[in-house]
């Protein structure tokens, strides 16, 4: 059985990951999509939160599942037996941030990194543009799951954003 490992914060998940996650589970026997913490960026929402909201978007996906984890991605993989890690990539910025991950896994473990590119229509969304977007009043219904636009609404409504 081949396994794969989706990383990312998803805080919180959009469309644009969905779209990679349906496109990823079609080439793997399951497909872990896995929430971890980045010290490098800011939270809106906390793991427990995540976790949920990723469970939520990826019901219809039955070789999907969803967990957390803390400290190297691959060490995870090496947890769960998985033999590949998948990425999304928007745009060449994403690439030259991603493939230097992408060798010092490969380096470290074997592991190798499967990059999907983004759809064309899901190009500019990320989960940062979504909070900040919605923070400022913006509308951004079209670019969550609409569970995750209801729980970012309330959100930001509780910090009286």
């Amino acid at each position: 059985m081949t396994r794969a490992v989706c990383p990312g914060s998803f805080d919180p998940v959009t469309n644009g990951h969905l779209d990679i996650f349906r496109r990823a589970s079609a080439l793997f026997d399951e497909l872990v999509v896995a929430t971890g913490t980045n010290i490098s960026k800011s939270r809106l929402f906390d793991p427990e939160e995540r976790l949920e909201m990723l469970r939520e978007a990826c019901a219809d996906l039955p070789n999907v599942t969803v967990r957390g984890f803390t400290g190297l991605i691959v060490d995870f993989c090496r947890e769960i037996d998985a033999q590949a890690i998948v990425k999304g990539l928007r745009g060449g910025n994403d690439y030259e941030y991603e493939l230097p991950m992408a060798q010092m896994n490969a380096h470290l473990t074997g592991v190798e990194t499967v990059f999907i590119p983004t759809t064309a229509s899901l190009g500019y969304v990320s989960s940062s543009l979504v909070k900040e977007v919605a923070s400022l009043g913006g509308e951004v219904a079209e670019l969550v799951p609409p569970a995750v636009h209801a729980r970012l609404t309330l959100k930001l409504a509780a910090r009286g954003v």
